[in-house]
């Protein structure tokens, strides 16, 4: 008899939705990514300073949008009218920064799979799990349908504390406590970086019993090898490219 054997997420992931054809962590990415046809996309949740969750990857301001500053400075009512668009096309000015809690009524409404990667940007970590922990539950958000991954391991114990949603261990290389950190906080996937991994680290992880998935792959030759080595998954910032 054939088992059938169902990734926690998908082979090909949306890296901050889909990097190369939308602005990064915006709903029109989020779009983009459903018009695809893909199913699970990765996005970076961090706090301002005023402890509102939004949908940024930077500490700063000045790449992804026309503001200028640190997040810890900023509150969404100064964050809310800047372009956080037109810096990857005309074709996106306009495009704003998400908060969190619609961001996850809009994937919800797609049905789309969300890699959650808390980015703590020095801001206070126990406040931006409660804020996660707060959304994810208001909003009802299928367990099934989501991943929470972090490179802040204190992050990550924190959110195990408040969360049984699922958890993946974020590395860019594959530390010699990859398997305690992992254990630690219940995780069911470790994260490396693509060009970091070695196929006798790929090996380790997928015999411990763990999904394995790397960023960021944008080309095919190296997606290829990643799976040879039995990699379960990649982020990738152009997947239309490698689905």
């Amino acid at each position: 008899m054939e088992i059938s054997m169902s990734l926690l997420m998908s082979e090909v992931i949306g890296h901050r939705g889909v990097a190369s054809l939308a602005p990064e962590n915006t709903l029109a990415g989020i779009r983009k990514a459903a018009e695809l046809g893909l199913e699970w996309i990765e996005l970076d949740v961090t706090l301002l300073g005023d402890g509102s969750a939004v949908m940024f990857h930077d500490p700063r301001l000045n790449r992804t949008t026309n503001g200028r500053g640190h997040l810890k400075k900023q509150t969404f009512d100064s964050v809310k009218s800047l372009d956080a668009g037109g810096w990857h096309s005309g074709q996106w000015q306009g495009e704003r920064v998400p908060q969190l809690d619609e961001t996850l009524r809009l994937i919800k409404d797609l049905g789309l799979g969300l890699n959650l990667e808390l980015k703590p940007n020095r801001c206070d970590l126990h406040l931006l799990v409660d804020r996660v922990v707060t959304a994810l539950e208001r909003e009802n958000f299928p367990s099934d349908k989501l991943l929470v991954s972090s490179f802040n391991h204190k992050a990550l114990v924190l959110f195990r504390r408040r969360s049984e949603y699922r958890i993946g261990c974020l590395f860019e290389t594959l530390p010699r406590s990859w398997r305690h950190k992992a254990k630690q906080v219940g995780a069911v996937s470790i994260h490396v970086n693509a060009k970091k991994l070695k196929e006798a680290g790929a090996k380790n992880v997928k015999s411990a019993g763990y999904e394995l998935y790397c960023y960021t792959v944008n080309d095919t030759q190296l997606f290829s090898r990643l799976k040879g080595w039995g990699v379960d998954g990649i982020f990738s910032d152009c997947p239309q490219d490698l689905k």
